[in-house]
């Protein structure tokens, strides 16, 4: 429980994490260091990657349990409900955790450990990072799991506006449990180039997935056509995917090999390196809850063109991006007003604005809100619990009530194998931080 200096000792659970990159890694990353710094105790549990199992430490004293399951599906582990019970069981008790906090809907990893921390007494966060539909057979299942996931959570936190009302809306939650708390960049890393990069040409860059959601299509259309229009533009590609091979067809098929660079892959510590090469950052996403890469880019200086879809309306000011919609015409209209601005643009000025605007600090501050109210909220007995799952549907209500009454006898049967005082607790022990 929570501690008399009112710290907290939390448990981040996702499959997404280093070193795997992407948004919702960096944002338990950098929410941990800062939470650390706040005083309170973090340890994150993620699936091991590759030969990377077990337990290690990271910047700050990060400590991390690489627990040995393999993903399954796109970086998922294969559920299991009540296999990976015992392990988390174990964690909990030996680093005395207070809350568990898990993170995006797509992990099956979140889903287990808030059921197990839930069915143990204690209390739990969710943080939704993305954005999904009503009418895909997908979709339904997705919001089907999170509404069972979801009947018992203590507080939720969104990373926008609009990904509060479709989490609401998806998984039943009340309004006034759901806190809408943005992501951060980390202003330092992503600096603008010392010198002014000329106009004479211009580089629009794309870091991003290539991938369906994230538009990959739409760049295959929009690229000969700017390129047609500007001579003197050219585009600098970054990321891999499935839709990687559509847009070296198209390089080829229209002799833009001079123009287009496709540069695979790049580690999350070379992404500023190109980004400070480009004077305009293009995301085409079809869906986003919010777009951590745009802030990176804003960070460096650079003029942000974006679909305008999801929560990306709320993440810049009007002068620092130029929106569009999902459609081919529309953002090459949008790319054409962005070079008009791009003489009016400092990107030092850009910079300094994106400092004051976002800061993992804030961001940590915001959440350690949410941590108090939800450890403010009643404990509830089991028959508490379920008739929050028999509201959950006609037959699902009585289908997961079900699993939770087996999820609850199991939890007995471990407390007689393996009792509680037969688990070793870990010191605590403090690390120097390093200055920010």
């Amino acid at each position: 429980m929570e501690n008399q200096n009112g710290k907290h000792k939390i448990l981040m659970v996702s499959d997404f994490f280093y070193p795997n990159f992407g948004g919702v890694e960096n944002h338990i990353y950098y929410l941990s260091q800062c939470l650390l710094k706040l005083g309170h105790k973090v340890v994150v549990m993620t699936h091991a990657y590759g030969k990377r199992s077990g337990v290690r430490y990271m910047t700050n004293g990060l400590k991390v349990y690489y627990i040995p399951w393999k993903p399954f599906l796109m970086q998922c582990t294969l559920p299991t409900f009540c296999g990976t019970f015992p392990i988390i069981r174990t964690i909990l008790i030996r680093e005395k955790i207070s809350l568990v906090h898990g993170h995006q809907a797509f992990s099956t990893l979140c889903h287990e450990a808030l059921i197990h921390a839930r069915t143990m007494g204690y209390k739990v966060v969710f943080t939704d990072h993305s954005l999904y539909g009503f009418a895909d057979v997908g979709s339904i299942h997705m919001n089907k799991v999170l509404q069972f996931t979801l009947a018992d959570v203590s507080q939720a936190i969104c990373v926008s506006h609009t990904s509060k009302e479709n989490t609401v809306l998806r998984s039943g939650l009340p309004p006034e449990k759901v806190f809408a708390i943005p992501n951060a960049v980390d202003t330092p890393m992503f600096k603008p180039a010392s010198e002014r990069l000329k106009n004479d040409q211009i580089v629009i860059v794309v870091i991003s997935r290539l991938v369906y959601r994230k538009g990959a299509d739409l760049l295959v259309e929009i690229i000969p056509e700017v390129c047609r229009e500007y001579s003197n533009v050219r585009f600098v590609i970054g990321g891999d995917g499935p839709k990687r091979v559509r847009l070296e067809e198209m390089r080829e098929k229209h002799s833009l090999q001079d123009r287009v660079e496709m540069l695979g892959a790049v580690p999350h510590a070379q992404v500023r390196s190109v980004l400070i090469s480009g004077h305009i950052f293009l995301n085409c996403s079809l869906t986003e809850a919010f777009c951590i890469a745009i802030l990176e880019a804003a960070s460096c200086g650079l003029l942000t063109v974006s679909t305008s879809v999801g929560g990306v309306p709320e993440v810049l000011p009007d002068d620092m991006i130029v929106l569009a919609e999902p459609d081919p015409g529309d953002v090459v209209q949008a790319i054409r007003k962005a070079i008009t601005v791009l003489p009016k643009i400092d990107p030092q000025v850009m910079h300094l604005r994106m400092k004051n605007l976002y800061s993992w600090h804030d961001v940590a501050k915001r959440t350690e809100t949410v941590y108090d109210r939800a450890m403010e909220c009643s404990d509830q007995s089991l028959m508490e619990r379920l008739s929050r799952y028999l509201s959950c549907g006609a037959w699902a209500g009585k289908l997961f009530c079900l699993v939770m009454i087996v999820e609850y006898l199991f939890w007995c049967l471990l407390k007689v194998l393996q009792p509680a005082e037969d688990i070793e607790e870990v010191p605590d022990v403090s690390f120097t931080s390093s200055s920010a």
